[in-house]
């Protein structure tokens, strides 16, 4: 006797229900998408600048620069 997970028909379910927002044979509008990934792109950079203080005391943000090594200058 096998033991079947319920997990495989649920993802199934709800990828079905996430398929039927979107109309059957249609394309995403270009300028839809553009203009989502430079609002998603907005949001990011509002929020690393909100939370600088936080993400500096993880070591995932340095204010420090650094410039140019001089070793890769020119003479």
């Amino acid at each position: 006797m096998q033991i079947q997970s319920k997990a495989l028909p649920q993802g199934f379910s709800l990828r079905r229900s996430l398929y039927s927002f979107a109309a059957p044979g249609r394309a995403s509008n270009p300028m839809l998408v553009f203009t989502v990934a430079v609002l998603l792109t907005l949001f990011a950079i509002m929020q690393v600048d909100l939370h600088s203080a936080q993400l500096q005391l993880i070591g995932l943000l340095t204010r420090t620069m650094t410039g140019i090594d001089p070793v890769f200058l020119s003479p």
